[in-house]
């Protein structure tokens, strides 16, 4: 049989352009549904394409989900599995991220212990909804999500009898075991209030009014109620502070006024009862009145730990009774629940 002619050389390089184009449609029909088989899981196999990658580690993969929720106002940032990675509070700069467990014990003091995986860390500002999308939270998580740097929670624990002392590169002890120090009137002009944050370092101190407060030698590593949250939340996180008890943006000199006029989210108002310490996350302030004052002024505030190995709330606070800062039982339990002295005198508590 005679061989067929061959074809000319335009049709065959025509040919040969309609095979490719065939390939190619082939090739992408099978890219988009492997893709399509890939993503069919839903919201929690959907990926995050970063940098035009297709294919990304696990990890970065899965991406962030932000959840609102309500009372109060917040943000709960989760990971593609649905873990929590932060707790972020509407009108707040206190954020909870979620990190490596950690044991807190004070054997002293008591036999309870605190096991968390919460990290309690300051915002450079206040939570609204939608930040998620600004630059500066994007970098701001980044550089804590993760991060084993001592927290609020660390650095309040910092001050209890035997912890060692910290000093910083100016010779000041920032941290190490504090006593209580002597009540009455002091140089920020303030009376009825234990020693500030300022009578610990022993070191003066400049408010943004311009008034300048000097240390009592006698009360150096001495902090009160109120002293030693300014001192942890102020001196240590750097949360602006005032002189005296005047409204500003800033922490007041005493707990009343922290809890009346300060700044910060309400979370519990009253004796806490289950379903209202149920609303505390690790980090707030906790204000009680426990001297039986007729004019019903707070007169002491803590800083909410979390939950207790048998599962009961605990605060750590600076009290007469103690000694000195402890979450422990001495002179009066440290639990939010039950008959306890605090417990019955818990009324307040807020989200700085």
């Amino acid at each position: 049989m005679a061989a067929a002619p061959a074809a000319p050389p335009a049709r065959r390089k025509r040919n040969q352009r309609l095979s490719l184009a065939l390939l190619a449609a082939v090739v992408l029909a099978a890219g988009v549904v492997t893709h399509q088989l890939r993503t069919a899981g839903g919201p929690a196999a959907a990926r995050t394409v970063e940098s035009g990658q297709d294919r990304l580690p696990p990890a970065r993969a899965r991406g962030l989900h932000y959840d609102r929720l309500a009372d109060p106002a917040r943000t709960v940032v989760r990971d593609g599995s649905g873990a929590v990675v932060a707790t972020l509070t509407d009108g707040a700069r206190t954020a909870v991220l979620t990190g490596p467990g950690r044991t807190f014990t004070e054997p002293r003091t008591t036999t309870s212990q605190v096991i968390t995986d919460s990290w309690v860390r300051l915002m450079p500002r206040p939570w609204a909804a939608g930040q998620e999308r600004s630059k500066w939270f994007a970098d701001w998580l980044r550089a804590h999500r993760g991060s084993t740097k001592p927290d609020v929670l660390a650095a309040a624990l910092q001050y209890r009898a035997g912890e060692k002392p910290l000093k910083d590169a100016k010779g000041v002890r920032y941290a190490g075991a504090a006593t209580y120090g002597t009540a009455g009137d002091d140089n920020a002009g303030t009376t009825r209030a234990s020693s500030d944050f300022y009578q610990y370092l022993g070191i003066p101190w400049t408010f943004p009014d311009g008034r300048t407060v000097h240390p009592d030698k006698a009360r150096y590593g001495t902090v009160g109620p109120s002293g030693f949250v300014r001192l942890v939340y102020g001196y240590r996180e750097g949360y602006p502070l005032l002189g005296r008890d005047d409204k500003g943006p800033g922490l007041p000199r005493t707990a009343d006024a922290m809890a009346t006029q300060g700044p910060g989210v309400p979370v519990l108002r009253g004796t806490g009862t289950p379903a209202a310490l149920s609303r505390l996350q690790p980090g707030d302030l906790v204000f009680f009145a426990t001297a039986g004052r007729q004019d019903h002024r707070l007169d002491q505030v803590g800083i909410y730990l979390g939950l207790d190995d048998d599962g009961h709330p605990r605060f750590v606070s600076s009290r007469a009774s103690a000694g000195g800062p402890t979450f422990g039982d001495h002179g009066g339990s440290a639990r939010l629940d039950g008959n306890g002295l605090y417990a019955k005198g818990l009324r307040a508590a807020k989200r700085l």
